[in-house]
């Protein structure tokens, strides 16, 4: 995205065009500029190291003036020393992805008070002002999940969940919308819900005990393939319960991430579909917002340009991006963010 050095009207039309960004408004405080700190919120998971490495190339391509990547590590204490860690280097704007979304508020008033405007990843913090989320609609990802699985089950049978960590809004919305669904549309269908703060270790373990006392557990949901597909297909395989596709006894599975394993699995009938978190998308527009708030530039909600909706949230404004589904019939689309990072 390039620099803009003049308001109004123009702003609005060279924002629009440089970056397919939508819902500039006239009241554009002008220019501005500095540098950007980010903090990873982890790289245990295939996910999030495909969206740090979307995220270096676009500050190797000059998209941001970036500090440093620091990393959290999913721990809440790390996010808030990191922050104040780039805030002293002299970052103008932070871009985060906090995984614990309620304890954030009092860093996000204190950037507040700074006039160190923050874009969130991922995650929308519940309370403390954001200039702008970058999150694909997780209640989406919920409802879609279910609605797979209850088709293919035909309205019944038995359903283990692998839910994320609930004290995250994603993991809620995923959550809260799947039961929702299941409970409206397929009531036949039992669903165990298994919470595993977004651990593969808790995943499996919670998994194993289940397949234990019920060996007729027919369909998984899983909130997060990154973390949870290896320790899964592994513990199936062990307990001699990964079927192909299509064969009698196989598992319906249904992941959400995208990442380039989950594409393979889906090919070679280990699982059945999953849910396309664009981890290019988010780091594209995360950088890009980071730079258009340096700029001062305003949004408003409505469509935008890269196929997404900006809403309004209770803090901020979410630009919420399109998250397809991707079963063995699109698995091969270019188009896919995981297809594109395995030519890479």
């Amino acid at each position: 995205m390039t620099r803009i050095r003049t308001t109004g009207t123009v702003a609005c039309a060279v924002l629009l065009a440089a970056a397919a960004l939508a819902g500039c408004n006239r009241e554009s405080n002008g220019a501005g500029g500095g540098k950007v700190g980010i903090d990873m919120p982890r790289t245990d998971t295939d996910f999030w190291n495909s969206y740090q490495q979307y995220l270096e190339k676009g500050i190797d391509d000059g998209t941001v003036d970036a500090l440093p990547l620091s990393n959290s590590q999913n721990d809440i204490a790390k996010l808030v020393a990191n922050v104040q860690a780039l805030t002293d280097q002299g970052a103008k704007a932070i871009v985060m992805a906090p995984q614990d979304t309620g304890a954030i508020s009092s860093t996000l008033d204190q950037l507040k008070e700074k006039k160190i405007p923050v874009v969130s990843v991922d995650t929308r913090p519940d309370a403390g002002e954001v200039y702008m989320v970058v999150r694909a609609d997780n209640r989406a990802y919920g409802t879609k999940a279910c609605e797979y699985l209850g088709k293919q089950l035909g309205g019944k049978g038995r359903v283990a969940e692998l839910q994320g960590d609930l004290s995250s809004i994603n993991g809620r919305d995923r959550s809260e919308a799947f039961a929702s669904c299941m409970k409206e549309k397929f009531p036949g269908i039992t669903v165990h819900e298994l919470p595993t703060d977004w651990k593969g270790d808790v995943a499996s373990a919670k998994l194993q005990s289940l397949l234990a006392q019920h060996k007729d557990v027919d369909g998984i949901y899983m909130q997060a393939g990154g973390a949870f597909l290896q320790p899964t297909l592994a513990l199936l395989e062990q307990k001699k319960r990964l079927k192909p596709a299509g064969s009698n006894g196989h598992i319906t599975i249904i992941s959400n991430d995208g990442i380039p394993e989950e594409l393979d699995a889906i090919r070679s009938g280990k699982i059945d579909a999953t849910l396309s978190q664009p981890a290019d998308l988010y780091a594209k527009y995360a950088l890009e917002y980071a730079k258009a708030a340096l700029d001062g530039k305003k949004f408003k909600p409505g469509k935008t340009g890269h196929g997404s909706e900006i809403v309004k949230i209770k803090n901020g404004l979410e630009d919420q991006l399109p998250a397809p589904l991707v079963t063995k019939e699109n698995v091969d689309d270019k188009t896919l963010w995981a297809n594109q990072l395995e030519k890479k």
